[in-house]
Parts: C-alpha cells; structure tokens; sequence
C-alpha cells in the first residue's frame, strides 16, 4: 500500500478533524521559493506548458471532511507566470460530529503577473457541509484564469450542502464578488427553474487581463445553458450549469479557448 493510500486508510477510521495549510510562492525566474504542504494538502512541482511554473495539488488523504479547517495560499510575484492544477476531483465528506467543514483559498498576483488557476471538480457528497471561500487580489498589469466547478454528489446521490464565495479585486478595487448555496442547508429555490433547473453542474471561467481593456468581450449566449459576460475591470466571466460533470468541462474548455490567446 502507497503512502498515500495508508493515510487515507488511517484517516477513514479516524475520522477526525484537522487544520491544514499549504502555501505556494512562484517567482519569475521559474522557481518556487515557498512549496509547503501540511495533512491532505500536497503540493508537486510538475511539468507545465510554455513559460509556465506548474504546481500539481495532490490529495494525500480524504479531505475536506466535516469539521476540517484547509487553508491554500498562492502568490504570484511581479512578472511570474504560474499553472495550479490538481491531480483529481476535491470530494467533500460528512464528518462524525456534523459539523461544517471550511477551505480558504487566497490568491496574490503581482505586475506583469500571471495565474491560471485550474483545479479538478468539487464533488459535494451526500451529508456534506462545505464553507468555501476564494479571495483574490490582482495588481493593475495581473492576468488570470480561474476556473471553478462544483458537482452536486456523486453519482445517484443528493448533493451535501455547499457555500462558496468568490472575492476578486483588482489594484484594490472590488471586481468580482458573488455568493452561491446548494444543497439541504441552502435557501430554498436553489434547485428551481431559474437556477439549477435540475443541473447537477455548476461552473465558471473567469479571465482577467489588460487586453480587454480596449476591446471587451461582448455578452453572447454559449449553447443553451451557459452565458459569457464583459465585466468592468477588465476581464470576461463565463458562467454555465449542465447535466454532469464531463458536459460542464466541455463548455468550459470551449470558452477558454476562444477567450484565452494559446
């Protein structure tokens, strides 16, 4: 048995709480002066395409169950460019006790910057309660792509309960923020007509760069179910619902060809 295998064994039978931080420093020369990883947040330096410096998150162990408390920070200093990925999809779990689980993602981007932020899906698991919340800050000249995606449970299951917010500012000044709730403990009409409508996939692409500065994106319809917006600031935020998961990466991966220069 891996590693990686025995702590998910011991942490199964445990199933216990824990605090966890990872932290991600990228500077332009290619390094990464900070890569430290803490319980089921592993980090791994991977290849990454062009000029980018590539972090991989591992899980090393289940996570977020109820009750966890996960922190990731990432910055990106003046002129770097960085990819972070993960190795698989992130499964939100019940803990023993009911209790809400929490994960912190804190985004810095300097001048001349650039983040592409791409993790796998979030799996929200039947008897879930994930708090999530991603807080970014751009300097004036940052780029960045930012793709979230929940799945409401797993395959023939309800979904847990989810709320996630996505805080993005941009030289200091608020561009992005906004607030989404799934599941038991959300307010009722979430899975009405003019939201989910019977989805069981959320998500969004957010990119931000200076080259919509002079040219905005314009507001088009994406397929049936997905929308891409100008928003001021500058940058372009495609939002969409599908049927599954496999649908969801489709559409995204469309939109970000045509919205992000190879």
């Amino acid at each position: 048995m891996s590693p990686i295998a025995r702590a998910d064994t011991a942490r199964a039978l445990t199933a216990g709480s824990l605090s966890a931080r990872a932290r991600i420093v990228a500077a332009p020369d290619g390094s990464l002066p900070v890569l430290e990883s803490d319980g089921p947040l592993a980090l791994r330096r991977t290849r990454g395409p062009g000029p980018y410096t590539r972090v991989t998150v591992v899980g090393a162990m289940s996570a977020p169950l109820g009750g966890d408390r996960l922190a990731l920070t990432a910055e990106v200093r003046d002129g770097a460019r960085l990819l972070v990925d993960s190795a698989a999809a992130t499964v939100a779990l019940p803990g023993r006790d009911g209790a809400p689980a929490t994960y912190d993602i804190t985004l810095t981007v300097g001048a001349d910057a650039e983040l592409r932020w791409l993790p796998e899906q979030l799996i929200s698991a039947a008897g879930s309660e994930l708090r999530m919340r991603t807080t970014v800050e751009l300097a004036a000249g940052a780029r960045l792509v930012l793709r979230e995606e929940q799945i409401l449970g797993r395959h023939g299951e309800e979904p847990g309960s989810l709320l996630s917010r996505l805080t993005v500012r941009r030289a200091g000044r608020p561009l992005l923020d906004q607030e989404l709730a799934h599941g038991p403990a959300a307010p009722a009409g979430w899975d009405g007509p003019a939201v989910f409508a019977g989805h069981r996939a959320v998500g969004q692409l957010l990119v931000v760069g200076p080259r919509f500065t002079d040219k905005p994106a314009e507001t088009r319809l994406l397929g049936e179910h997905a929308v891409l917006a100008p928003l001021a600031g500058p940058a372009a935020l495609v939002t969409a619902v599908a049927p599954d998961a496999l649908a969801l990466r489709r559409l995204l991966d469309e939109a970000r060809r045509t919205l992000v220069p190879a």
